[in-house]
């Protein structure tokens, strides 16, 4: 179980990273320059990597309290 919770939390961290700076890329400064929203893509990887790195995060530090 604690290797799932690593994977997930470093594939959640590395989705995170790539969001960031897809959200810095030439095409979403673009389309936010028009939209006032960045691209679809950079949005899913942010919220794709937040989820997996909290998830990963929690399974990780609070499944390894062992119960009485």
């Amino acid at each position: 179980m604690r290797g799932i919770s690593i994977a997930f939390l470093v594939i959640g961290i590395i989705l995170l990273v790539y969001g960031l700076n897809a959200g810095d890329s030439f095409a979403s400064n673009v389309k936010e320059a028009f939209t006032g929203t960045p691209t679809d893509r950079s949005i899913w990887l942010v919220v794709t990597g937040a989820l997996l790195a909290i998830v990963g995060g929690a399974t990780f530090f609070v499944g390894s309290r062992k119960v009485a």
